[in-house]
């Protein structure tokens, strides 16, 4: 039997849910569209992609592999073959070794335009129908779906959805128009991110500094630039964002140090708040909440779109298994079914996160000695560095 699966947001988790049922659309004879707000744009760029990166883990690595692109995507994708943990101004540190974990990288930084561009340009548009640009002005829930009510270029458009994917961000409208409610815990932080050059390149180590501001990163990317996540608090940011170049990188130097050599060049600078949001409900009948509309988390562990993608990997499972048993997708019990595989995962995820974000954002001379300790602990102890990096890597056991 035929059905309609409306994917609405065609960023890198609708997008990579689209990727994941293409077979099942050529297959089932099921319509999938994915409606994106910004308009396609000669190549297969597409500007929702902007001009952040994304930390991948090695179990986003198999997943793509599962998906056939990861030997496509690695072409930039820069792998991390070292992590190196420490805390300003005092002694603990830990360092963790792809070799040591018996994997070729721990992880890999990737440009979202570029993962944008691989995604999208996989997309079999005779089996995926691309609706751009497109907002979704109303969904109205009806007996064995929702009706969706569309802005295109010129006019209206209606669809009929036997299953509706909310995809489209951590400020999606739609959530509020159904009713769907959102925790938030603000971090009172926000994230200034940039690309930096530095003199001695940066040989595949990720560096994830803690200091009297704020969490700093700056991971691995391509032609020896690193991808800067620096963490700091709302007033500071303010301050630092409206710096010129060389002031930006003096201060930014005497935050992060020389391990990787003078601090040359960054570019263009951008700036978000931070907040852990989740939403009170994921799965309704006909309805699946994914993502950043889903779950929110802080950046300092690289760990928000690693979790996205096992969502939309496992909803995937989920919705060709109920194909090849005869039940509707958008069953509630089909959904649950997705949801309650995935509940262990996503409370572990945005936990780890979460007190990872308040334990290196407190200033607290007891935390400061204890968390100090744990790094060197964990440099010592093997066993500890191994289940932490595995749970970094997005594998389990």
């Amino acid at each position: 039997m035929s059905y309609s699966l409306n994917i609405v947001g065609g960023g890198m988790v609708g997008a990579s849910l689209a990727l994941a049922l293409q077979d099942c659309a050529r297959q089932s004879g099921w319509a999938i569209r994915l409606i994106e707000a910004q308009p396609p744009v000669e190549g297969g760029w597409q500007p929702s992609y902007d001009n952040r990166s994304t930390a991948l883990s090695h179990g986003s690595r198999r997943l793509f592999e599962r998906l056939g692109i990861w030997q496509e995507l690695a072409r930039r994708a820069e792998p991390i073959r070292q992590i190196h943990v420490s805390d300003r101004g005092h002694p603990g540190s830990a360092r963790m070794h792809a070799e040591q974990e018996g994997v070729s990288a721990l992880g890999y930084i990737v440009e979202n335009a570029w993962l944008g561009e691989v995604l999208l340009g996989n997309l079999d548009r005779q089996a995926i129908e691309w609706v751009a640009p497109a907002r979704v002005a109303h969904a109205r829930p009806h007996p064995g779906g929702y009706q969706l009510d569309l802005q295109v270029p010129g006019g209206t458009r209606q669809l009929e959805s036997d299953l509706l994917v909310i995809a489209d961000g951590g400020r999606s409208g739609l959530l509020d128009q159904l009713g769907i409610h959102r925790r938030v815990n603000p971090y009172q932080q926000v994230a200034v991110i940039a690309n930096v050059t530095t003199a001695n390149g940066h040989a595949g180590v990720a560096y994830e500094r803690f200091t009297e501001t704020g969490p700093l990163a700056l991971l691995p990317l391509s032609g020896q630039r690193s991808a800067l996540v620096w963490t700091l608090a709302v007033d500071v940011a303010e301050e630092v964002a409206q710096l010129p170049d060389e002031a930006f990188l003096e201060r930014l130097q005497a935050a992060f140090g020389f391990r990787m050599g003078a601090l040359l060049r960054v570019g263009e600078r951008a700036s978000y708040p931070l907040n852990l949001i989740e939403a009170e409900e994921q799965v309704r009948s006909n309805l699946v909440v994914l993502g950043n509309a889903a779950h929110s988390l802080h950046p300092i562990a690289g760990q928000g779109f690693n979790l996205s993608l096992r969502d939309a990997m496992a909803l995937a499972d989920q919705l060709q298994r109920a194909g090849r048993e005869g039940h509707h997708p958008g069953s509630l019990s089909v959904l649950q079914r997705y949801l309650d595989g995935q509940r262990g995962d996503q409370a572990a995820t945005v936990a780890f996160s979460h007190y990872l974000t308040q334990l290196f954002s407190n200033r607290n001379p007891v935390l400061v000695a204890g968390r100090n300790a744990g790094l060197l602990a964990m440099d010592l102890l093997p066993p500890l560095k191994t289940r932490l990096a595995r749970q970094g890597m997005g594998l389990r056991g």
